[in-house]
């Protein structure tokens, strides 16, 4: 299994960005996916999730209408918009397998891309 996420860098309070994880080494048209974030001195935040079609996706109340997320499966890549981007959401996002909070794999949490907000 190897998810490579990228598209994290540094933006200012109300910005916008788009991570992008790519797949590999499994059925990735098959799972479900998540992004979990880490910020600084926290522990694991799961922020949304979708299912395997993508015709279901759940968020965090903390991102819900500002973050959405989607998959395109013949590309084997998973993505998150973010907008209205605020300090807090300040962390490292890692793509993991599992649709929820309680599903999500944590094994799957490696390299991750780094998100900074300026405020």
């Amino acid at each position: 299994v190897q998810l490579v996420e990228s598209g994290g860098r540094l933006v200012q309070s109300g910005g916008s960005l788009r991570l992008s994880c790519t797949a590999s080494g499994f059925a990735f048209e098959i799972y479900d996916m998540s992004w979990v974030r880490k910020a600084p001195g926290k522990g694991p935040e799961w922020v949304s999730g979708i299912r395997s079609g993508g015709t279901f996706q759940s968020y965090a109340d903390s991102v819900k209408g500002r973050f959405t997320i989607s998959r395109d499966n013949a590309k084997n890549t998973l993505y998150l918009q973010m907008n209205n981007l605020s300090p807090d959401d300040t962390a490292v996002y890692y793509c993991t397998r599992g649709r929820s909070r309680e599903t999500y794999y944590d094994s799957d949490i490696d390299q991750g891309t780094q998100v900074t907000v300026s405020s």
